[in-house]
């Protein structure tokens, strides 16, 4: 009996509900259309990072309806550059240019639009060289590399007037926009609390030692922003992620983002008050992971709404029965929000409504790619075009992306913080120490 209710209640396609992408997400601005490409225009785009997360974007690429062209493959590593290309060749009937370096595309004026899937510390940067050479971007997350980049880079957008599409494609969900627009008009009550969460089981990682650099890579390029040091062993190969804060932004960056900005978005608040966090490295103490495993991250806001994240890296235990997702609480119930849809129970904890996609994103297994990316990829392109608002502009990913990175300065200075509720700026000397980082000369982007 019980599978029979679970069926009745659940609902696999959303005809009846009557939403479309464009309800109950935040509009771009008019001003930022100034400059869009007429709607039966021919979009040309390039890819830069050809890693575990470029071939989510294809499938919207390549679709005949959405007239794209992917004029470059970029990638600072020879072999991701030529694997792309042997795989993107099997979906298309010409050749995109191979090409290593971003800013010998950037000069290309054929090229309207750059997406962006580099390691963490090339994005702030190498958005705004785009948005500097005219060009849209789709901005994978993180936005930023830190809080300062975060600030830039949606000033840089309203700036340079370009279409910024970040890389949360949740936001592109129909289940979460259904299910989030319904939150705000009361179907929990006042949700007062949301906990996003995450479990993976990644394995030892090798101690980092100075070694050549692999063959085909250009290493120089790879460092780009970041100041120059003599590459380690198996660094540029997605374990980069985990040696230092050079190139990333640890597990609140990498996977963080989404949850949290699931929970910011559902309980409709902007800045915390205050941050807190506990964290540590607790597997594999011997190895070459730098940063913490485990995190638990508390963000206090204004109006007693509290968000939390429950984040364990290499203990893959599932503490709320999946891999990811994000739990919100009100006072008439409850609701799970997944990749996949949503269950809402009420304050009883009994299932009253169930809405699922079927056709999950990802989990926390590498790389990407699925319906929702494609959704997402879609309505960049469209957002160019001016057909459809977009259901991520970078000004609304980068206050949830700011959750991140106070999350992760209150892990390294050791200590919680006061936070501005309207600008997000740290009330505390130490925190603010890491506001920004170092830059290679000549790196430092300026508007």
């Amino acid at each position: 009996m019980a599978n029979k209710r679970r069926d009745f209640l659940k609902k696999t396609t959303l005809a009846t509900a009557g939403i479309t992408l464009s309800s109950g997400i935040n509009a771009m601005s008019a001003q930022s259309y100034n400059n869009i490409i007429g709607a039966n225009d021919r979009i040309n785009v390039a890819i830069q990072g050809l890693g575990r997360r470029y071939g989510a974007f294809i499938n919207g690429i390549v679709a005949k309806d959405n007239n794209a062209r992917l004029l470059y493959l970029c990638d600072v590593m020879q072999s991701q550059m030529h694997k792309a290309a042997e795989k993107v060749g099997k979906k298309i009937s010409y050749k995109p240019k191979l090409e290593e370096d971003i800013k010998k595309i950037l000069d290309d004026k054929n090229v309207d639009a750059v997406f962006m899937a580099t390691p963490d510390h090339w994005h702030t940067p190498g958005a705004i060289m785009a948005m500097q050479a005219g060009k849209h971007v789709y901005l994978e997350k993180p936005c930023s590399h830190n809080a300062w980049e975060n600030q830039l880079v949606v000033t840089a957008q309203k700036k340079y007037n370009k279409v910024v599409q970040m890389g949360n494609q949740q936001r592109s969900s129909p289940q979460s926009i259904k299910i989030i627009k319904d939150i705000h008009d009361g179907i929990l009550g006042d949700a007062y609390k949301a906990i996003g969460f995450y479990a993976n089981g990644r394995p030892k990682v090798p101690n980092p030692v100075k070694a050549d650099p692999p063959q085909g890579l250009n290493w120089d390029l790879f460092q780009g922003p970041s100041p120059r040091k003599d590459y380690t062993h198996d660094t540029w190969n997605y374990n980069w992620h985990w040696y230092g804060w050079d190139f990333g932004t640890a597990e609140m960056g990498n996977n963080a983002t989404h949850e949290l900005d699931i929970a910011r978005w559902a309980l409709d608040v902007n800045y915390p008050k205050y941050v807190d966090v506990l964290a540590g490295k607790n597997h594999f103490k011997d190895d070459g992971w730098e940063m913490y495993d485990d995190m638990l991250a508390t963000y206090t806001f204004g109006n007693g709404k509290i968000i939390q994240w429950d984040g364990v890296s290499r203990n893959a235990y599932k503490k709320y029965g999946r891999g990811r997702g994000t739990l919100i609480m009100g006072t008439e119930g409850s609701v799970m929000i997944d990749r996949d849809g949503f269950e809402r129970f009420d304050r009883k904890g009994k299932l009253v409504e169930e809405m699922k996609s079927g056709k999950a994103e990802g989990g926390v297994a590498l790389g990407g790619g699925g319906d929702l990316s494609t959704r997402h990829t879609v309505n960049f392109l469209n957002g160019i075009r001016g057909k459809e608002e977009l259901t991520s502009p970078i000004e609304i990913g980068a206050k949830s992306q700011m959750l991140t990175h106070y999350a992760n300065i209150a892990y390294r200075i050791d200590k919680g913080f006061d936070v501005d509720e309207n600008s997000g700026t740290i009330f505390d000397r130490e925190a603010m120490a890491l506001w920004k980082r170092t830059y290679e000369p000549g790196w430092e982007p300026k508007l």
